[in-house]
């Protein structure tokens, strides 16, 4: 019985597979470098960023220390690209979470949504809370960082205008500086809890943050005639 012959392999089909050899080779690299991201944020959710160390990054992922190296030259690297990741996701969420509201909205409910999303998001992600408001945190993150928190400040700031249009800018910038340290306080409290505990901090903090600018808005609130006081 005559022999199989192979089909020749074309140009092309070389060519091809030339193309395909480092497209394989990044897809895994890729998939390296998420796993160890994925450690790290363990890691340093556990231990704080400082006790942190590669050797311990490289055993919750469950590859050597060699490994690690060839994708991160050290753990300052791999916290600023974590970091770096995070922070990216965080401005693509705020951009809607902070949009500025019809007028007539429940405050409430506006306090509520805006929560529920900050919240989610650092459940989500406990090691953004370790890293961002750490006593370590390395230069270039504290940068990102500030750049960061003066950017949320003014997405606060323009969903308070649609509550209280006739504030005084300054005003309303101390309002916006109250909400977010608000928050912050809130944010620990409810990250050290689990379960229904957590969730009866974050009606909590709900709670104190409308408390807090119901009076600023007035007792109006939700009718569009209705008096309105400054920040």
């Amino acid at each position: 019985m005559p022999e199989k012959s192979e089909t020749p392999e074309t140009p092309e089909t070389s060519e091809t597979s030339e193309k395909e050899q480092p497209r394989r080779r990044q897809a895994r690299g890729e998939r390296r470098i998420a796993q160890l991201l994925e450690a790290a944020a363990a890691v340093f959710t556990t231990t704080g960023y400082t006790a942190a160390s590669t050797n311990a990054i490289a055993r919750e992922a469950g590859v050597s220390p060699g490994t690690l190296y060839q994708f991160f030259p050290n753990k300052e690297a791999i916290a600023i690209e974590l970091a770096d990741r995070l922070m990216h996701e965080l401005r693509e969420m705020y951009g809607e979470a902070l949009a500025p509201v019809d007028p007539t909205t429940p405050l409430e409910e506006a306090v509520g949504a805006a929560v529920d999303r900050f919240i989610a998001f650092n459940c989500e992600h406990p090691v953004f809370f370790t890293l961002m408001h750490g006593p370590d945190v390395p230069g270039r993150m504290a940068e990102e960082h500030d750049a960061l928190h003066a950017t949320l400040l003014s997405r606060i700031e323009g969903l308070l205008s649609s509550f209280l249009p006739a504030a005084d800018p300054t005003d309303l910038a101390r309002t916006a500086h109250m909400c977010l340290g608000l928050y912050k306080a809130g944010l620990e409290l409810v990250l050290a809890h689990e379960g229904a505990e957590r969730d009866a901090y974050v009606q909590e903090l709900k709670n104190a943050l409308i408390r807090y600018l119901d009076p600023l808005v007035g007792e109006g609130l939700g009718h569009p005639d209705a008096p309105r006081t400054t920040a």
